[in-house]
């Protein structure tokens, strides 16, 4: 089959790779439908992030089940599912706390070994404690199985965020970062009944987006202008709650920058390029609380899930850009320039 690998930094191929079979009973073999690039698969393919030659790229994806382990008992072949971007074996101390991404036996697609959402098809380990299946209905909506597919990370680790930044009736929220991560915090924000929503982004496309997933205001400034302008827009208090969803060192100082004291920041950027470190002390001081990290999205997409398929949220419009799977290269190409949000691949 064909799937996407990473040889070298900028240097992403879709080539024919040794096609997945069911290695042990837990196992399913998914055919893939939808696909996408994530702005984390950016760090890899600038060289700021370790790949091996070779190595299988992609963590979201959702298909159909062509194939089930003599023991996978949720799923039968045929069945549409969709796939958080850590496989998880559902039974463990983690799992059952929520708390999916450190499961013992989990890990993560695309890493050294394992099978990459960008391709025609993924080995599924421990598939009843990973997969979700949805309504067989939705394969032939090519909207509704897009917004689906923000359920494998974006929508989840937009909601992650929210969660961890106390979000509650009433708040006010300020967003760092205008990615599709961001803007899914912007629609968790609204989701969970902020009265406002401040998004911090420089793009119109993206601050459009931001403005019908619910942001009341929009800040285009950097730096201590934006500081400012929050400060500005919050009688110079700041935001009960900010989301964090860049990942640098620049990113989370304005996220401290622009919170009220005693308000909470949740953090979903992939931590990269920090160098010198946050002072504490600031944190302490004005009774700042920090919450967040890698997205445990398969404990949310049971929550997430029924709003999708009934229309109340619609991430959908987060995937720009439509590629097949030979394009899938210069999707890359398109991310990293900025001329695209998030590109969508059909298989």
């Amino acid at each position: 089959m064909r799937a996407t690998v990473i040889h070298a930094p900028h240097d992403i191929r879709v080539q024919e790779v040794p096609d997945p079979t069911i290695q042990q009973p837990t196992d399913v073999v998914l055919r893939v439908l939808r696909a996408c690039i994530c702005g984390s698969d950016l760090w890899a393919y600038r060289g700021e992030s370790a790949r091996q030659p070779g190595q299988r790229i992609g963590h979201e994806f959702l298909g159909v089940v062509e194939e089930a382990g003599s023991g996978v008992n949720g799923f039968a072949v045929g069945d549409l599912v969709v796939a958080p971007f850590v496989w998880s074996d559902g039974v463990c101390t983690y799992c059952a706390e929520g708390l999916t991404t450190s499961c013992p036996q989990g890990g993560f697609w695309g890493s050294a070994g394992s099978d990459g959402g960008q391709g025609e098809a993924v080995r599924v380990p421990f598939a009843d404690g990973t997969l979700v299946k949805l309504p067989a209905a939705a394969a032939s909506d090519d909207r509704l199985l897009t917004a689906l597919l923000a359920l494998s990370d974006v929508l989840g680790t937009g909601h992650h965020a929210a969660v961890g930044a106390e979000i509650r009736p009433g708040s006010t929220v300020a967003v760092v970062g205008d990615g599709a991560v961001g803007l899914c915090g912007v629609m968790a924000a609204k989701r969970l009944g902020a009265e406002r929503i401040i998004a911090l982004g420089r793009h119109t496309a993206r601050t459009d987006i931001a403005r019908a997933f619910g942001a009341t205001d929009v800040v285009a400034e950097r730096g201590d202008a934006a500081l400012a302008a929050v400060r500005e827009l919050t009688r110079g208090e700041g935001a009960h709650c900010v989301i964090e969803a860049v990942g640098t060192e620049q990113s989370m100082r304005t996220a401290i920058g622009i919170v009220r004291d005693g308000g909470s920041i949740g953090y979903v950027g992939v931590p990269h390029g920090s160098g010198t470190g946050l002072d504490l002390g600031v944190m302490f001081d004005r009774n700042i609380a920090l919450r967040g990290g890698v997205a445990p999205v398969r404990a949310y997409i049971p929550e997430l899930l029924p709003d999708v398929l009934d229309g109340t949220i619609d991430p959908s419009p987060v995937f720009d850009v439509t590629v097949g799977l030979d394009e899938v290269p210069g999707g890359y190409k398109a991310m990293d320039e900025r001329t695209a949000l998030k590109v969508l691949i059909k298989p």
